[in-house]
């Protein structure tokens, strides 16, 4: 394997053999101790002590909720398999990872093609019309969007404390970049169109808080 964190090798929601059942149902071919070792080090990664949010409950809340579709929730498991807060380019890293790990996998390569054509959406969330596997996943990855409001404000201090290198003034900016980028989609959810209505107003909310910050003092 790549690396060799100090981190735990499981956690109580996941575990390696999750990983290699998905696998096994998108057609891997490689040893189940194979298949263990690369769903100890995504366990890992999802793990790293850099994570406040992208954490292994993120990765486990997406796994179920995309469910029983073995090609998307190996996207899930590597979407975010590299994070780093300081980097722009965490997407294309986790789709290039995500390739190599599950060619070590023997996934047939059509599978992994896909998956790391899904990593790559998560960088803007946008879903063609017919892509089904592009909107489940993305649904699963913005659920959090959509919560209410206590839970919501919990996920922005989460994501806050991974960018705590940044100061005030530029996380304002650069979070309002992401917000305004998210309500300009013309559809946040694909599936579950019931949320759209709460995200937006979520979203609409904290960019308020942004933009309009009371005078000092």
């Amino acid at each position: 394997m790549r690396q060799d964190l100090a981190m735990p090798t499981e956690s109580t929601l996941l575990t390696a053999d999750r990983f290699a059942a998905t696998a096994r149902a998108a057609g891997a071919g490689a040893p189940d101790h194979v298949l263990a070792e690369v769903g100890t080090e995504l366990i890992n990664r999802w793990s790293e002590p850099q994570r406040y949010y992208h954490t292994v409950e993120h990765l486990a809340a997406c796994l179920d909720l995309v469910g029983d579709e073995p090609v998307v929730a190996l996207a899930v498991w590597g979407h975010d398999a590299v994070y780093d807060p300081t980097a722009a380019d965490n997407e294309e890293r986790s789709a290039v990872l995500t390739g190599e790990l599950l060619a070590e996998c023997q996934v047939p390569a059509a599978v992994v093609e896909e998956v790391t054509r899904l990593v790559r959406l998560t960088a803007g969330h946008a879903v063609a019309a017919d892509d089904r596997n592009g909107a489940l996943l993305a649904d699963a990855d913005l659920a959090i969007l959509a919560a209410p409001w206590p839970d919501y404000v919990r996920y922005v201090a989460a994501v806050r404390a991974e960018y705590a290198h940044v100061p005030d003034d530029l996380w304002r900016i650069g979070r309002s970049t992401v917000l305004q980028s998210l309500l300009a989609l013309p559809t946040l959810y694909h599936h579950t169109p019931a949320l759209e209505s709460p995200a937006r107003t979520n979203l609409h909310r904290e960019l308020d808080s942004l933009t309009h910050t009371p005078p000092p003092g």
